[in-house]
């Protein structure tokens, strides 16, 4: 069990709302809130169970009611006292089935909260749990060498590499040593002396130890700090640490474990030069105490062979404990630390300083700032390799490359309508844009129901008892549909758009587009530029590289001559909008927001160069993490809604808000997608209704990922009534614009939505 003294995630005001309630219980991920009166009274307890069991009841729900309303006011509670008595607490866990356990005073104030199990640890504001970021100490112990500045240098080191915390030492040698701390004790081993001899000469002052830790808290990087006897704790204590980290050699220091367990605060343990069973020993009188603690898998060796790290006994001591582990480590390198986040380790401790040829054995052992950096940059990107052991998904890349480089079931001759499918009708060829071989026996048996030209492939829609046919869409904005050369007659054809987008290719910058169009057409124009050019040249128009800058210049005058010969073709087009990505993305790891300003003068300069007579260049905004043919890449410019707000503004540019980028954005940095669209809507000349998830699940079909769109076509109607939209669903071309079809109908009807019949007015 696991005593909580923290109780700001877990309590509510008995005169909040439900909906305030399920939000703090989101908040705790505990699955449990206690409701409290204004003096601090427990009233009530709701979990998770409870709305739900009240929520099935209603036929109206009011989120709005009071939460005392469906809280239970019949709770188990228990007193301090009762927290001596473990085998009690267990069974009233076990005959109640519940996981928490309020701890009230005399006048029925909650003071403590008591969990069954502990799958969730918190220090500061974050959270520390099997799901959560590793939390990452860096470790300056005493290699400040007794310098208040060179401490302070090491902490701004310490964020600069991305670490959470910041971890110092502090011994009260004159209790600690029993000959008082002298160093000068001829009697002493000569390690003893030499450790003796550092730690005289190294040692920052209480006040010094406390002014660092502001100077953390300050800097915005949690502060941490190891005791090395009980006079150190008790100085920490009165100071407010938020938590306490015990060193290897105090862990079978059971006065000094009971004094800090006693506080309720988070103890990080190392086990370091412990024998397994001290190890348990240790475990069963945190569990006692009801501490809130997390083991560190060490070795006490300085530097430690790798042959002696042993990371797999990580696995049995989470056996042991409660299940968070993390490590400790001083071995050299980078290596293992991130090896050891890839076994589960969810804290990973490494010393830091500036100068390994300092005095001092920690700086042997220690990383320098530029290589700490690498170890917190490869754990997190280990993190996000780790996944989860769910049911296979093939990623955003893996969905593209199996477009372009799979097999589809393709017609091999000509079928007929009305024709029933033989095994000897169809073949097996690249791209992989239909059905994949594995289903033919789907198709065997079946009867066509529409007709077939060799090397027509085979789509779901063909099998599938509904087939989804377009049809003309009453949608009261002026509406398009993306199309090619070769297949915009065969789209007209099916519905009733106002305008047509052109995606490009660069191949189809060498058509003759005469041989594409015999007569004008009674509608707007849109033109997508190609971001791929031959010869592997992708579009960017802020290239560090001059020539390769001048480059792509040339390219997207290109498309502009090609656009004003379309123009001719287009009754309704005054001044065609060009769609372009702009550039600005890196390959390795994203720009810091500083460099951005001078990318951005570039492209200003780069349109300075074009001729734009005739149509207008429209920047299209950005995903963090855009795939360019299968590969990702990190994006810069035109992402952050600010940035590109304030180019807009300055530069008179206009823009095509792609729903999807700017949604991933948003998931990616924790930005409000409603006040992005909000910010950026002035500019906006045209727009991609488009659906995502995640932060680079790009181009999903309307309904299938996390977008809003109910709320975007209030804002679409309110701010930017003007712009034009397309469904761009990735591929939605395909099957004869399937996607795009089945896009629309879905738009239709969420406009035709109750909360939005304003827009038929």
């Amino acid at each position: 069990m696991k005593i909580n003294k923290n109780l700001d995630l877990y309590i509510i005001n008995s005169e909040s709302s439900i909906i305030d309630a399920l939000k703090k219980i989101s908040a705790n991920k505990q699955g449990v809130v206690f409701v409290l009166s204004y003096k601090g009274v427990i009233e009530g307890v709701l979990t998770d169970g409870d709305f739900r069991r009240w929520i099935v009841k209603q036929t109206n729900p009011n989120l709005l009611s009071n939460v005392l309303e469906i809280a239970n006011k019949s709770f188990i509670s228990v007193r301090e006292d009762d927290l001596k008595n473990s085998i009690k607490i267990e069974r009233i866990f076990a005959k109640h089935k519940i996981k928490h356990i309020p701890v009230v005073d005399e006048w029925n104030r909650l003071i403590a909260i008591v969990e069954d199990r502990v799958s969730t640890m918190r220090i500061q504001k974050i959270t520390i749990d099997e799901e959560s970021p590793t939390f990452i100490i860096a470790e300056i112990g005493n290699n400040h060498n007794g310098s208040i500045r060179l401490a302070k240098k090491l902490v701004d080191e310490a964020i600069a590499a991305g670490a959470d915390c910041a971890k110092f030492q502090m011994r009260h040698l004159k209790t600690l040593y029993k000959n008082r701390g002298n160093a000068n004790d001829d009697r002493e081993d000569l390690g003893s002396q030499y450790t003796l001899d550092l730690l005289n000469k190294f040692q920052l002052s209480e006040k010094e130890m406390f002014e660092i830790f502001d100077y953390c808290n300050q800097k915005g990087i949690i502060p941490l700090c190891t005791p090395w006897d009980i006079e150190s704790f008790y100085s920490l204590n009165k100071y407010g640490m938020d938590a306490y980290k015990v060193a290897s050699a105090d862990l079978t220091n059971h006065p000094l474990l009971r004094a800090i367990a006693k506080t309720g605060k988070l103890m990080i343990c190392s086990t370091g030069m412990s024998r397994e069973n001290e190890i348990i020993e240790a475990i069963n009188l945190l569990r006692k105490e009801g501490a809130n603690y997390i083991l560190l898998h060490c070795n006490s060796t300085y530097p430690t062979p790798f042959k002696d790290v042993n990371l797999s006994y990580m696995e049995r001591l989470k056996k042991f404990s409660n299940g968070i582990v993390g490590y400790s480590g001083h071995e050299r390198g980078i290596h293992v630390a991130i090896a050891a986040v890839a076994r589960g380790a969810k804290i990973i401790e490494k010393h830091i300083t500036l100068d390994r040829n300092m005095e001092g054995n920690d700086h042997k052992i220690s990383l320098l700032p530029h290589e700490f950096k690498q170890m917190v940059d490869g754990i997190r990107e280990v993190e996000l390799a780790i996944g989860t052991s769910s049911t296979r998904k093939m990623s955003q890349g893996e969905i593209i490359n199996r477009e372009n480089l799979a097999k589809s079931i393709v017609a091999g001759c000509k079928i007929k309508k009305g024709q029933t499918f033989t095994r000897e009708m169809f073949v097996f060829k690249s791209p992989g844009q239909g059905l994949q071989p594995y289903r033919i026996n789907d198709v065997i048996g079946l009867t066509a129901r529409r007709n077939f030209k060799p090397g027509d492939f085979v789509f779901e829609s063909d099998i599938k008892s509904d087939l989804f046919k377009p049809r003309d869409y009453l949608i009261p904005f002026k509406w398009g549909v993306p199309v090619r050369f070769h297949d915009y007659k065969e789209i007209l054809a099916k519905t009733n758009p106002q305008l047509l987008e052109f995606h490009l290719s660069y191949k189809d910058l060498e058509e003759n587009i005469q041989d594409y169009f015999d007569h004008p057409l009674n509608l707007d124009l849109v033109v997508h530029a190609p971001e791929l050019f031959a010869g592997d040249h992708l579009l960017n128009l802020c290239a560090e590289d001059e020539a390769y800058r001048q480059h792509s210049i040339n390219e997207l005058q290109r498309v502009i001559n090609l656009t004003r010969k379309l123009k001719v073709y287009f009754k309704k087009a005054v001044r065609p909008c060009i769609i372009t990505n702009m550039g600005g993305f890196t390959k390795d790891a994203p720009m810091l927001p500083s460099e951005r300003t001078k990318y951005y003068t570039r492209i200003t300069d780069s349109l300075e160069q074009l001729d734009q007579n005739g149509v207008e260049i429209i920047a299209q905004t950005m995903p963090p993490f855009p795939w360019h043919f299968g590969g990702q890449s990190y994006q810069n410019l035109f992402m952050d809604n600010k940035d590109t707000h304030d180019y807009c503004e300055r530069h008179n540019l206009r823009l095509c808000l792609d729903t999807s980028h700017s949604s991933l954005a948003c998931n990616r940095f924790g930005w409000s997608f409603s006040n992005f669209v909000e910010n950026l809507a002035p500019y906006v000349a045209h727009i991609h209704v488009v659906d995502a998830t995640g932060v680079d699940g790009e181009g999903l079909q309307i309904g299938t990922g996390s977008v809003d769109f109910g709320t975007f076509f209030r804002q679409y109607q309110e701010l930017m009534p003007n712009a034009t939209f397309i469904p761009e669903i990735w591929q939605g071309h395909k099957n004869h614009g399937e996607g795009s079809w089945i896009a629309l109908d879905k738009i239709e009807k969420i406009i035709e939505n109750d909360n939005l019949s304003k827009l038929y007015k």
